[in-house]
Formats: C-alpha cells, structure tokens, sequence
C-alpha cells in the first residue's frame, strides 16, 4: 500500500487518498495503523489546476472549427501533498482522452461523418 495523503474539502469533509509517493512536507495524522499525511490545500484548491486544464480543452474544441455538439474530456489524475493534483499518464499511452460528438440534424441534408475518423482497414 502506497502513502496517505488527507486532504480537507472546503466543507470540512476529510477525504483520504492513497500515492504511491513518499509525504514530505507534510505532517501525519493518526488513523489507526495507518497515518496519513496532511495535505497543505484544500482539496478544491489540489484540483484548480485540472479544472483549469480541462476549461482550455473545453474552449479550444467548442471556438474552432470543428464546432462538436459534445466534448467529453478524460484526465488521469494523481494526487500528491506537496504538487496536489497531476495529470498522470494513463494506461493507455497518454494523460488526456478527448471524444467529439456531433448529432445529426435532420434538416441538414449533408452527414457529419467528415469529421470522424475512420478506423484502419483490417488485413486478415
């Protein structure tokens, strides 16, 4: 099992988050077998950095071009006490899984389909 990090919300509410990274800077706090160690922010404060990553994704997609009728964002996230909340490299190769969705509109007569991309053919 990795370190504790304890983080308090705005609300007060205790939220306990395990890292795999050692707690420095930070001070323990007493939770049975297991102390964990406090976090400096809040943890509204730890996730300002994401919230801010993800409201530039959000306006690059919605003001160019492409004009999506939904973005769907995904971030791996990684707490720590001292850095708070990191885009972490996921499993699959990269930090951030963006999907794009356009309705049809049935007064539209052209498909949006040239905004998709196509999947490789198969070779069998």
């Amino acid at each position: 099992m990795g370190r504790l990090v304890e983080f308090t919300t705005e609300d007060g509410a205790v939220v306990v988050v395990e890292t795999a990274e050692p707690a420095t800077g930070t001070r323990l706090v007493s939770r049975g077998e297991n102390p964990a160690a406090q976090a400096a922010r809040t943890f509204e404060g730890t996730l300002d950095g994401v919230r801010a990553a993800a409201q530039s994704a959000l306006r690059v997609f919605r003001d160019g071009s492409l004009r999506p009728d939904s973005v769907e964002l995904e971030f791996g996230v990684k707490l720590t006490a001292e850095a708070g909340a990191i885009i972490a490299k996921g499993s699959a190769e990269g930090q951030l899984v963006i999907r794009l969705g356009w309705n049809s509109d049935p007064a539209d007569p052209e498909p949006t389909s040239a905004a998709v991309v196509p999947e490789p053919a198969s070779h069998s």
